[in-house]
């Protein structure tokens, strides 16, 4: 299995390809890419690709 950045993924498989392959819309994947969302993408054993957002715990915004 290999983990890596949704940008180099979509940078090796074209966005429009990665967006099916990850079962999105072009649309929201392009989104995820602009505002920087920290997600890996990880090819399973049989093929498939699966997405993980790494998200501070709590998951909230500090108020200040």
């Amino acid at each position: 299995m290999c983990r890596i950045t949704l940008k180099q993924f979509a940078m090796e498989k074209g966005q429009t390809r990665a967006a099916a392959l990850l079962r999105m819309s072009q649309g929201a994947l392009n989104k995820a890419l602009r505002v920087g969302r920290d997600i890996f993408v990880t090819e399973l054993e049989d093929g498939s690709f699966v997405a993980e957002e790494v998200r501070p715990f709590p998951s909230q915004r500090s108020v200040a």
